[in-house]
C-alpha cells in the first residue's frame, strides 16, 4: 500500500537530508555538541544514579510480535574450568543469542527504510544479509551523552498509565514539558513515559505488545522545530498500536529514522525516574545511553543511566 499524501507532507516538512552534509550518517546526533554535553554534565548535582533498562533474560520483553526477535538465550560455555593447569586460576565464561533489539535498545537510522530509500537519501539495498547496514548503523551513532529530560505523559495527565491506543499528541508533549518547568532545548534526549511498561514489569508481556499507547504522527513536527537529538519511551512498538491511520504501519518510525535521521529507543523503564523526577521537582538529567557498537548493525541492546 502508497503511503498516503499526509505523510508525504509531513516527510517534507521534516526532512533533514543534507543538513550535516552528504555523507553525514549521525543525523540528529550531531545536534549533540561539545558545548551541549558540558551543559547537560552540570545538571548533575548529588549523583543519584537512576536504571532505565530493563533486565536481560529469557522470559524478557518479547511476546513473539516480531519474528526472530528472540529474547536473550543464555548459556554457561565453561565454568570453573582451570585452563593452564589444576589448581590454578579457573575461569567461567557464558554466551548469548539474542535480537539485538529484544530488551531496551535504540533503532539506528536503518531499521527502517520507505520508497526504497533510508536516511540521507541512500538506496534501502545497501543493507544486505553479508554486508549489514553500509551507512548509518548503530556503531555510527557513536556516544550517546546528553541532557535528558523527562516527558511524563501520563503523570500530567493524573493517570498511571494511558490508556492502550492513546495517541501522544503535540499537545499532550507540551503540557507534560509544562510540568518540567523548562523547555525542550536543541541537542536534548527526550524520554516520552506513557506508564506502558508497568504492564511488562507485571508479566503481562501480551498487554504490553498491543494495544499500546505510543506517539503520534503529528509528533515528529514537535521534535524537529526544537532539533531534539533523539527519542525514547517506555512501550515496545515507539508509536501508537494499532496505528492511528487504518493500514499506515510504522510512520512515526519513518519519518523519524528516515527522514529526520532522528535515532528512536523502545522499552526504557521510566518508572522509577519518573518517581524521582515528581519527588525532586527536576525533570532533566544527565543522561547516557552508549550504544553498543554492532557494526552494520540497524538496532543495539542499551543500559541508559538518568544522573542527576
Amino acid at each position: 500500500m502508497a503511503l498516503p499524501a499526509e505523510f508525504h507532507e509531513i516527510a517534507k516538512r521534516v526532512n533533514n537530508w543534507g543538513r550535516w552534509g552528504a555523507d553525514d550518517e549521525r543525523g540528529t546526533l550531531n545536534l549533540v555538541t561539545d558545548g551541549v554535553v558540558r551543559a547537560a554534565a552540570a545538571e548533575v548535582r548529588t549523583g543519584r544514579r537512576i536504571p532505565l533498562a530493563l533486565p536481560l533474560k529469557e522470559d524478557g520483553v518479547q511476546a513473539g510480535l516480531i519474528p526472530g526477535r528472540i529474547n536473550p538465550l543464555h548459556t554457561m560455555v565453561q565454568i570453573n574450568r582451570e585452563l593452564f593447569g589444576p589448581g590454578g586460576v579457573a575461569c567461567s565464561d557464558d554466551t548469548v543469542t539474542m535480537g539485538l533489539q529484544a530488551g531496551t535498545h535504540w533503532d539506528a537510522l536503518t531499521h527502517v527504510s520507505h520508497s526504497g530509500r533510508i536516511y540521507n537519501g541512500r538506496p534501502a539495498d545497501t543493507i544486505t544479509a553479508h554486508g549489514r547496514a553500509q551507512f548509518s548503523g548503530i556503531d555510527k551513532a557513536g556516544p550517546i551523552v546528553s541532557r535528558g529530560i523527562l516527558l511524563d505523559v501520563a503523570r500530567a495527565k493524573g493517570v498511571d498509565r494511558l490508556p492502550g491506543g492513546h495517541a501522544v499528541t503535540p499537545e499532550d508533549l507540551a503540557e507534560a514539558e509544562a510540568l518540567t518547568g523548562t523547555a525542550v532545548r536543541a541537542g536534548d534526549i527526550v524520554l516520552v513515559r506513557t506508564g506502558q511498561i508497568a504492564l511488562c514489569l507485571a508479566g503481562d508481556r501480551h498487554g504490553y505488545a498491543f494495544p499500546s499507547p505510543g506517539l503520534s504522527i503529528r509528533t515528529p513536527e514537535w521534535f524537529h522545530a526544537r532539533d531534539v537529538a533523539a527519542v525514547a519511551n517506555d512501550t515496545l512498538t515507539f508509536e501508537v498500536f494499532p496505528p492511528e491511520i487504518d493500514d499506515l504501519w510504522l510512520p512515526v518510525h519513518a519519518l523519524h529514522l528516515v527522514e529526520m535521521g532522528m535515532h528512536q529507543g523502545q522499552n526504557w523503564n521510566l518508572e522509577e525516574l519518573s518517581t524521582a523526577c515528581a519527588e525532586t521537582s527536576r525533570y532533566t538529567f544527565l543522561l547516557t545511553a552508549v550504544p553498543e557498537p554492532f557494526v552494520g548493525a540497524v538496532g543495539t541492546p542499551v543500559a541508559p543511566a538518568a544522573i542527576f
